[in-house]
């Protein structure tokens, strides 16, 4: 195990509207307000998204197995922001329910917003961690 201790920097209420891109918008924030580094909370809704369940199999290099959200759901949610060289990276883990149905994964990609979905970032100062590519899985993982 590493770490790195760091302190609260600012902190930013967001509300995604119906139809924004929840991991653009994230992204956006990030580069527009230089947060080099920060945790965030979602809750709301969501109506799409692509998000991996896990590896096929434990090995590395992982092949991601992928679900599709295609109708609005609720969603609740926690991510990190670090930066790959100059550019904000969001890893977002996050619970989709719908009726009785409930899905839990890493939302990577086409993210947008069902109604209001509202997200607190929390910028963190003092800390020096990064993402770097990591030969063996073949992903973008944090560096301390």
């Amino acid at each position: 195990m590493k770490y790195q201790r760091g302190e609260v920097g600012r902190i930013f209420v967001v509300r995604f509207e119906d139809g924004d891109d929840v991991i653009g918008g994230l992204v956006s924030l990030a580069e527009k307000e230089n947060i080099r580094a920060g945790s965030f909370q979602l809750v709301g809704g969501m109506k799409r998204g692509r998000f991996v369940v896990g590896p096929e199999r434990e090995e590395l290099p992982p092949v991601p197995v992928w679900r599709t959200l295609v109708e609005s759901h609720e969603i609740l949610g926690f991510g990190t922001i670090f930066c790959q060289g100059t550019v904000p990276k969001v890893h977002l883990h996050g619970a989709y329910g719908k009726g009785d149905s409930v899905r839990v994964g890493c939302l990577r990609e086409a993210s947008e917003a069902f109604l209001v979905l509202e997200a607190v970032v929390m910028e963190i100062a003092g800390v020096t961690a990064v993402r770097e590519l990591d030969p063996a899985s073949g992903m973008v993982l944090l560096k301390l």
